[in-house]
């Protein structure tokens, strides 16, 4: 099985918003489970599709401790229905965003709509670290990284010190 990359700020594509998935064929179990291969191999606790370079609305996680084994989250098409609350996620990291972590703002508490693997449809109350992580992977399928959720001073650091680790390669 191929390994996937997994793309990385300032790469444009991480910027473009997801198409829904319409068809859940093999093809697409098969991208699952690389994903997964991905995520893990990280080391991650989720991932979205448009990360590893297909614009489709999928998600993978897994919040379950690393020490009780692997419990792999799959969902298709996914929608937040409800946010309540607020809570900062503090030291928020992304595999996409590479030696950088930060607080965020988020909902305390979600509510999601989508699909699993297998198209049945899925309703997720969410709080605490799956709340953080369902709602920082569906800002990726829609084309938003965490760091626009951060302070533009703090953001800006981050841009430059890449800039110029990229001028050095």
């Amino acid at each position: 099985m191929n390994k996937l990359n997994i793309l990385t700020y300032p790469d444009k594509f991480l910027s473009r918003p997801t198409q829904p998935l319409d068809n859940i064929d093999g093809k697409v179990q098969d991208m699952i489970d690389k994903m997964a291969l991905a995520m893990y191999d990280a080391p991650g606790v989720g991932l979205a599709a448009i990360q590893v370079g297909w614009d489709k609305s999928l998600l993978i996680y897994d919040v379950s401790p690393r020490d009780e084994g692997r419990f792999l989250n799959v969902l298709i098409n996914p929608k937040i229905i409800t946010k309540e609350g607020e809570i900062v996620s503090e030291s928020e990291g992304c595999l996409s965003v590479p030696d950088f972590r930060a607080d965020v703002k988020r909902a305390a508490s979600i509510t999601v709509e989508g699909h699993d693997r297998d198209g049945n449809p899925l309703k997720i109350d969410a709080e605490g670290i799956l709340a953080i992580v369902l709602q920082h992977e569906i800002d990726h399928l829609n084309g938003t990284l965490f760091i626009e959720h951060i302070s533009t001073l703090k953001r800006q650091m981050y841009k430059r010190r890449i800039k110029k680790q990229l001028r050095e390669k």
